[in-house]
């Protein structure tokens, strides 16, 4: 038997990569989407907020935050994130996921 370290969670290394590169999209979107599958929901916020600061272009959060404000019943909160993400995703010439944020933005009371 050998005195291996414990193997690392999803979140820890994610955790560790933010830690070491906060600007890193991918990993603090990984990380959100953690904290938002866990029901965590204000550290997925936080999160969230912060990678649309850093990176502005990753549209991707939009939509995914935006299903997390709406499920936090803050749906104004979710009408300003999917304004944003639909003009983040026209700057990036992404059809597509303007699509899907005019179809949630669509359904919002």
């Amino acid at each position: 038997m050998t005195n291996q370290p414990p193997k690392k969670t999803r979140r820890q290394a994610l955790e560790e990569i933010v830690a070491a590169q906060p600007a890193d999209a991918f990993a603090r979107y990984g990380l959100a989407l953690d904290f938002m599958n866990a029901g965590e929901g204000a550290a997925a916020d936080g999160h969230f907020r912060k990678l649309i600061e850093l990176n502005p272009a990753y549209v991707p959060a939009y939509l995914m935050y935006a299903q997390l404000l709406i499920r936090e019943s803050r749906s104004e909160d979710a009408r300003q994130i999917l304004q944003s993400g639909i003009a983040a995703a026209i700057a990036a010439g992404n059809s597509h996921a303007r699509s899907e944020l005019e179809g949630l933005l669509a359904e919002l009371p």
